[in-house]
């Protein structure tokens, strides 16, 4: 079975998905959002040029006492002289909109394929926190008193996210290809330390890594993995730094006709570096979640380019400092078609 339309059509939407909003770290949210990278997502583009990526997600997510604490930290909810338990549920909901640029370049670089993009972010965060609070106030002269408290805190916002830059190298050997990255954060996107939704997260961020795909087109077998590092700079309106993330994207697919594709998705996120700053007031604070789900993709072309529709979905688990729920995507690519090769005249075959 021919499958390099498939290999064409993936390839470019496998940088379709971005770090964004709500999931880890300085009151459980990160800059790296998992399920970034899927089925192969290693392996080069076989046309040059322009491509363009639309992606509609959501993420339903809730968490419990300690991010709920560590978020009413961050908003400024809780003074720096009142020693609270929490016992609150956090609730969010997400419908984010990416639009991502790519440009393939013709010329290699070190032996690989090249490939730059940027990506933009529009869409709605919906966040609610609920429960109360108990513990103890230190007064000015040293002396402590009881403190009990009951929020319930409901924030919405509409608006446009950070901006994420990416650059990629991909090599292929028959079979094997392998794929490094480099991508990070410019905070543009609305945020305010003290509001309970953002869109962007309020500091910036570097991410670099590298990949594997399997791919056979004669069988149709697909194996993907990507292994990802985060360091975040300082969050200049709270003081708090994230530590260093770890995160690893994995997708397995099947080719069943040249034009559709089913196949498994998932992902690990472990924060191993403690977070730090003089705002930091939670402790390391380490995150971690998995998560896992289907995935199908559809081939099809569009006048002479080709277009490419993938829907997987993640349920998330093993979460640790970090909401966790389910989360959908929906992506839509379009790039050139691979060129189709012609005959060479007779005429111009020569001994």
């Amino acid at each position: 079975m021919r499958m390099t339309k498939a290999f064409v059509a993936i390839a470019f939407a496998a940088i379709a998905s971005a770090p964004t909003v709500a999931t880890a770290d300085e009151g459980g949210i990160s800059f790296w959002l998992p399920g970034f990278f899927g089925s192969l997502a290693a392996a080069p583009a076989q046309a040059p040029g322009w491509s363009v990526t639309s992606i509609y997600w959501h993420d339903s997510v809730s968490a419990g006492g300690g991010v709920a604490r560590a978020r009413e930290i961050e908003i400024g909810r809780i003074p720096a002289n009142v020693t609270a338990n929490v016992s609150a549920n956090l609730n969010a909901n997400l419908n984010l909109g990416f639009l991502i640029g790519t440009y393939t370049f013709a010329t290699p670089v070190l032996g690989a394929q090249a490939s730059a993009s940027l990506m933009g972010i529009y869409g709605s965060n919906s966040t609610s926190l609920a429960g109360s609070l108990t513990g103890t106030l230190t007064g000015p002269g040293g002396g402590t008193f009881p403190f009990s408290r009951f929020d319930s805190i409901d924030s919405s916002l509409t608006a446009f996210g950070d901006l994420y830059p990416t650059f990629m190298l991909k090599w292929n050997a028959g079979v094997n290809n392998f794929m490094t990255y480099v991508t990070g954060d410019i905070p543009a996107g609305a945020y305010q330390s003290t509001r309970l939704a953002n869109i962007g997260i309020g500091h910036g961020a570097i991410d670099a890594g590298g990949g594997y795909t399997y791919f056979n087109p004669q069988t149709g077998h697909e194996l993907s993995a990507v292994l990802g590092f985060t360091y975040n700079f300082k969050n200049t309106d709270t003081q708090y730094q994230n530590g260093v993330d770890m995160h690893l994207d994995w997708g397995a697919s099947q080719f069943l006709t040249k034009q559709w594709q089913v196949g498994m998705v998932g992902y690990l996120y472990q924060q191993i570096g403690c977070d730090s700053g003089s705002g930091d007031r939670v402790g390391c604070f380490r995150s971690r979640v998995a998560g896992v789900g289907p995935q199908v993709g559809y081939i099809f072309p569009v006048g002479d380019m080709q277009g490419y529709l993938n829907l997987k979905a993640y349920g998330e688990f093993a979460n640790e400092n970090r909401p966790a729920g389910w989360n959908l995507w929906l992506t839509f690519n379009l790039s050139p078609a691979a060129a189709t090769p012609t005959a060479t005249p007779k005429r111009m075959i020569t001994k």
